[in-house]
């Protein structure tokens, strides 16, 4: 006969059980065809892992189009989704701020992966406002973003190496697709008038570009849109615009507008009328199902605003 206690006992070990059961259960249903679990913080970065991936992953982004990852705060359904990940990929670079902490954690006991890691630390653009702090876009350098592209190859054959062929095909295609890209954008941009090469934008997150394909890059923040813009930063990019005659300015669509607006409005004071010449994709990309919803698609999109306003 079983005592109260014995039932007692059985109960608990019986619900221990249930719960573990039921913990396998969900991480199973999470990749119940077979492909890798990934998270990725940003939609650059989860369509990067997707091209070299392919049907081997499943990935899952955790900031959509307009959602500015240096204020991003995760949530609890993030912080599950994280948890039950085999593989996590991010920027890395300071670019997702206030995750920091967040994903230093997961990466004590998880694959956590920052696929800005490997690249020279003498290709980083760096911020001395803010104590030399390295500019997170790479993204805007096409030719850097290959190098996390060859990051995501390494950690995904790392973790799955029967598959490494298939990583390595993917890659080798991928690769071959960006230097394309890249060969198009500086031809693209080399059409603008060399006095007009002035892109001016709310926060500084095209220095890359800049670099990369010739073109002069003012913001009115900083790298991070944690920093404010002063009133003198405003005014002294007024009397830049004005000076130089430069025709255009532009928005984000992860970054209020307001700074940029004060611009055209301080020009307009002066008798020098700019105009806004579109919304350019920044630290988000456009809506998934889109061409601006892809990395390839998003830089061509931003290409394609810049040249048309400033040329």
């Amino acid at each position: 006969m079983v005592t109260q206690l014995g039932w007692n006992l059985l109960a608990v070990v019986l619900g221990v059980v249930l719960a573990l059961t039921a913990g396998c259960d969900r991480r199973t249903a999470s990749r119940g065809d077979g492909r890798i679990n990934v998270v990725c913080t940003t939609g650059m970065v989860a369509d990067l892992v997707t091209r070299v991936g392919g049907d081997r992953v499943a990935v899952t982004c955790l900031m959509g189009e307009g959602v500015d990852p240096h204020l991003y705060k995760a949530s609890p359904g993030d912080m599950r989704l994280l948890e039950n990940a085999d593989l996590i990929f991010y920027n890395g670079l300071h670019l997702e701020g206030r995750m920091g902490e967040v994903l230093e954690t997961l990466g004590r006991r998880q694959t956590v992966v920052a696929v800005a890691e490997g690249i020279d630390a003498a290709k980083l653009l760096v911020d001395h406002d803010q104590g030399g702090q390295p500019d997170p876009h790479i993204w805007f350098d096409v030719m850097l973003w290959m190098k996390a592209a060859e990051r995501v190859r390494g950690a995904l054959i790392t973790h799955d190496p029967e598959s490494a062929a298939t990583y390595e095909r993917n890659a080798a295609e991928y690769l071959a697709r960006l230097t394309a890209l890249h060969e198009e954008v500086a031809r693209e941009v080399v059409s603008i008038p060399a006095e007009s090469r002035v892109l001016v934008t709310a926060h500084d997150a095209f220095g890359y570009f800049g670099r990369a394909y010739g073109i002069e890059v003012r913001a009115v923040q900083g790298m991070s849109t944690d920093s404010e813009a002063s009133l003198k930063d405003i005014n002294d990019l007024v009397d830049l615009l004005c000076a130089r005659r430069i025709k255009a300015v532009f928005i984000e669509s992860s970054v209020s507008a307001k700074s940029v607006e004060a611009l055209v409005e301080g020009c307009r004071a002066r008798g020098h009328e700019v105009v806004i010449g579109g919304e350019l994709f920044s630290d988000a990309m456009g809506a998934p199902g889109t061409p601006e919803g892809t990395y390839e698609g998003m830089v061509r999109a931003n290409v394609s605003l810049i040249v048309g306003a400033l040329r």
